[in-house]
């Protein structure tokens, strides 16, 4: 046995020595592993969209009004789609393979998207064991994921589309943390699971929250932040750290070797500095806005769109030069100090400036009636002397927040090749009166208030009173 050991050890000392300089080399010692490719270390959709389209039939839609979503307008138009795809707008179309809907008197539009909803994450009935959209346990929660809160049951989702022609919507976390968590983007379809409504290839969004709510939440607990300094303060300290966790990531899978250790909450931050997440900021103040695209420059990401933007309006030259977004409300103001100085006209102003403006609702009674918010702001926009026509006004509802998202390239307008998203209201929009009479998505009918068996109840409402009321 001794000898056997004796001979072990000096096998293993030979092993020892071959490690040191001079000792000989193969081809695969010592080697260090390949590069895996920038954004290849590891993966980045863990939870990949499982949605497909309902199946539809080849529509030919004649004789209405079409707002296209892009500021285009056609009188006594037409609008064809097949397999779940626009095909046709114009004035004179035939289709012999397509079922005809004489749509006199009536509008088309592409299907509305709500760039700001916490539908899901705070669903119908609104109790404590369904709040799921603030993680307010801590100022930064950039490793929580919107999507994880998601309940495909939700009341609400089906409230949006028979009464607001909701077609897709952005889920995001609540605002009470500095960095809330990423946002998901849903088709307002019945599904079983979040990755069932999840809209194929679309980015992810990335909360962000500026003012009050961050301060008021941390502040009450005796912590950092408790004032807007400090909201910047912990924001630049996160920023800096995150930089940091990007150069390793960045030359593991440029240069192979061995790869960093994990942080999910860093993960989303250096996919918002890669460009691969997209930005969307709660603020209201026009001088906290400034500053956040200073803070933004700084260390490299770019805001894509500010929520609940009341004060726009003084800054849309610096709103327009830095590419960022504003998402308003029509006239919901005053509810807090940093939402008192609200104009109606906010978002004709930024139109008529150039600068990128879309409504929003953050509210599941607002969104099914984001068409008649529109309607105020074209309203209050003619009485102060702007001339916004109201095709022009409907990009806030269809281009604007597509671009938003990330996929203006499928949806957004009725433009041949998008996504059949469509909306035939039984009158003029912009009137209290209109209400969606059919929503199409992908070419799919999902909605006929004039079929009652077409009307939505999800699996919860089942046996509940009020179940196939007409919503």
């Amino acid at each position: 046995m001794r000898s056997a050991i004796t001979i072990l050890a000096a096998v293993g000392l030979a092993g020892c020595a071959a490690n040191g300089a001079g000792a000989p080399k193969t081809a695969s010692f010592g080697a260090k592993a390949p590069a895996p490719g920038m954004g290849k270390g590891f993966d980045h959709n863990p939870y990949p969209s499982t949605y497909r389209a309902y199946p539809g039939l080849p529509t030919l839609i004649t004789n209405v009004t079409i707002l296209d979503g892009e500021g285009g307008r056609i009188d006594n138009g037409a609008v064809l789609f097949r397999e779940g795809k626009i095909v046709e707008v114009g004035q004179q179309i035939a289709a012999a393979d397509a079922q005809v809907i004489d749509g006199q008197g009536k509008w088309v539009t592409p299907g509305i998207i709500d760039v700001h909803s916490h539908l899901g994450d705070y669903p119908s009935p609104g109790v404590q064991a369904h709040s799921d959209g603030n993680e307010a346990t801590a100022p930064i929660t950039a490793e929580v994921w919107a999507e994880h809160s998601v309940w495909p049951q939700d009341p609400g989702f089906s409230r949006a589309l028979a009464n607001g022609g909701v077609t897709t919507l952005q889920i995001l976390p609540g605002s009470a943390n500095l960095m809330g968590g990423r946002a998901v983007t849903l088709k307002n379809v019945y599904a079983r699971t979040m990755q069932g409504m999840k809209f194929p290839d679309a980015p992810y969004g990335f909360k962000m929250a500026c003012g009050e709510n961050p301060k008021r939440v941390y502040g009450g607990k005796g912590r950092a932040p408790s004032t807007r300094m400090g909201n910047v303060a912990v924001n630049r300290a996160t920023w800096a750290k995150a930089k940091e966790y990007g150069r390793k990531w960045d030359k593991y899978e440029t240069d192979g070797g061995e790869a960093p250790v994990r942080d999910i909450q860093l993960d989303t931050l250096r996919g918002v500095m890669s460009g691969e997440i997209l930005v969307h900021n709660h603020c209201y103040r026009a001088d906290e806005m400034a500053i956040v695209m200073d803070m933004a420059k700084e260390f490299g990401y770019k805001v894509t769109a500010f929520h609940h933007a009341v004060e726009s309006y003084k800054i849309a030259d610096l709103l327009k030069a830095n590419g960022a977004c504003s998402a308003v409300w029509a006239d919901w103001y005053g509810f807090k100090m940093e939402s008192y100085d609200a104009v109606t006209e906010n978002l004709a102003i930024l139109e008529n400036e150039g600068a990128c403006a879309m409504i929003h609702s953050d509210d599941a009674n607002g969104i099914q009636r984001l068409n008649q918010e529109v309607a105020k702001v074209w309203h209050a926009a003619r009485r102060a002397g702007m001339d916004i026509s109201k095709e022009r006004a409907w990009r806030w509802l269809g281009i604007g927040p597509a671009a938003a998202l990330g996929v203006a390239d499928k949806t957004g307008s009725l433009k041949p090749g998008k996504m059949a998203d469509v909306v035939l209201w039984n009158g003029d929009p912009f009137s209290v009166y209109t209400r969606p009479e059919r929503v199409w998505i992908d070419g799919a009918l999902m909605y006929d208030a004039n079929n009652p068996k077409m009307r939505p109840v999800s699996d919860f409402e089942l046996g509940q009173p009020g179940e196939g009321d007409t919503k």
